[in-house]
């Protein structure tokens, strides 16, 4: 991914949404946000999106993750919308705000546009991008996925536990993991510390290489 990425502080933007002016760092504050962009308004992906994220909203919550939408049209049309959405999937209120971005500026600085999808006009549209932004305002994960294909709410929350996780102890998580299971040793930590770090043990798989690297433990 070209421009922001990860690792890159997100860009102090102050933009309209539906519940007010937002400022980006003020919003994510001491804590982690979830920035996520849709192609347009009334568009069908975007809408089983939003909902997907508005029946999520509180499992976020919980793990102390604000969200913050942001589509390319402007705030009035993001209220009539959110109508649609919330009538699409009863029950799950979209209680998180959307950013306007109709002159398409913002989604540029986030590294949210789509190459290939235009609107009538020809001009680009927003790609489904999505941020982990961190404590210390700097991107912690992205995915980027085409118009054509809705994202996975449950593999967005898996990897913003994984996140949490890492940032918490000194460890990584391996593939498929899930909160509970087993997670990764890091190389830079010796068998020593490891010891003193994580009293409960901790297994070396035994492989050809015998170079002892791959280490689990539960946190």
């Amino acid at each position: 991914m070209p421009g922001l990425t990860i690792g890159d502080t997100v860009p102090n933007m102050e933009l309209e949404s539906t519940q007010g002016p937002i400022r980006i760092h003020d919003f994510v504050g001491d804590g982690y946000a979830i920035i996520f962009s849709h192609p347009a308004d009334f568009t069908p992906v975007c809408t089983t999106e939003m909902a997907a994220m508005a029946g999520y909203a509180k499992e976020f919550e919980r793990r102390g993750v604000k969200l913050l939408g942001i589509s390319c049209d402007d705030v009035q049309s993001h209220k009539e919308w959110i109508k649609d959405i919330e009538a699409y999937k009863p029950g799950s209120n979209l209680t998180y705000p959307i950013m306007a971005d109709p002159d398409r500026e913002a989604i540029k600085q986030l590294n949210m546009v789509d190459p290939d999808e235009k609107d009538s006009s020809g001009v680009n549209l927003p790609s489904r991008a999505l941020h982990i932004i961190g404590p210390d305002k700097k991107v912690k994960l992205s995915f980027l996925y085409p118009a054509c294909t809705g994202r996975n709410m449950d593999e967005v929350l898996r990897a913003v536990d994984s996140l949490l996780t890492v940032a918490k102890h000194k460890v990584a998580t391996p593939a498929n993991w899930k909160p509970g299971e087993c997670v990764v040793v890091e190389p830079s930590v010796s068998d020593e510390e490891a010891k003193k770090m994580f009293p409960q043990g901790f297994e070396t798989a035994d492989l050809p290489s015998k170079k002892g690297y791959l280490r689990f433990t539960k946190v």
